[in-house]
């Protein structure tokens, strides 16, 4: 209740008028059931424009510290993440992966919408990166179908590594349901699993328009500060020299 308050109460109607959010294919997600959206990840924005351009609740999962907190800080930050349709990993599962899936899976028998954004993190540089292959998972385990999303705009409203950008009008794309029925029971297959998951993400490139790098995002990022040390590193030695 409290995240249809915060929706369209507080925030949801701020963001509309301020941002005009544009949406295509809103018709694609269903009125009602479980389904699966799977989206680029490009500003940390993504998931407050994303489900507010569609009349469901979309749930997304989020490490169980921000739900943990003692005091008014941590209630603040549990009843927020609560709010805004972010539920805690289950932990008890062993590993963060395994926790999350089993947390989506339960929100899926539940016929709730379930966000995830396969590259993992946010992309760094404005690229689709490669997709990490438990959407596939979930998909084949839930027998739920995927809906491609794509959220343009955010990194310009939001840029990576700032909390605030410039004013624009972000675009959300919904693209058409992905079926893998046809792979039913073959989860543990990972040939499958990578296969799965590369027809999402070209779906999502096809949306966005991103150049796309077959590369993790989490690597890129890597690569990319590795990169910039050791260009200081060879400006200041020219400074020196």
């Amino acid at each position: 209740m409290f995240y249809y308050f915060l929706k369209f109460i507080a925030l949801g109607p701020f963001l509309k008028v301020v941002f005009r959010p544009h949406v295509e294919g809103a018709e694609n997600v269903p009125a009602e059931g479980p389904v699966i959206l799977a989206s680029n990840h490009l500003s940390y924005a993504d998931w407050l424009f994303m489900p507010l351009v569609i009349p469901r609740r979309v749930t997304y999962v989020a490490k169980s510290e921000y739900f943990t907190g003692k005091g008014v800080g941590g209630w603040l930050k549990k009843t927020f993440f609560s709010g805004t349709g972010q539920v805690p990993i289950d932990r008890a599962s062993g590993s963060a992966a395994a926790g999350a899936l089993k947390t989506q899976l339960g929100l899926l028998s539940d016929g709730e919408v379930c966000g995830i954004f396969p590259e993992g993190t946010r992309s760094h540089d404005g690229r689709l990166y490669r997709g990490k292959t438990g959407v596939a998972r979930l998909t084949l385990e839930s027998g739920v179908p995927v809906i491609p999303v794509a959220v343009v705009g955010t990194d310009t409203i939001a840029p990576p590594g700032k909390k605030f950008g410039r004013l624009v009008r972000p675009h959300v794309r919904f693209g058409q349901p992905l079926d893998f029925s046809r792979y039913a029971g073959m989860e543990n297959d990972r040939f499958i699993l990578r296969s799965i998951t590369d027809e999402i993400m070209y779906e999502i490139m096809r949306l966005s328009g991103q150049e796309y790098v077959d590369m993790y995002a989490s690597r890129a990022k890597e690569e990319s500060k590795k990169a910039v040390a050791t260009d200081k590193g060879d400006e200041q030695r020219k400074l020196a020299s």
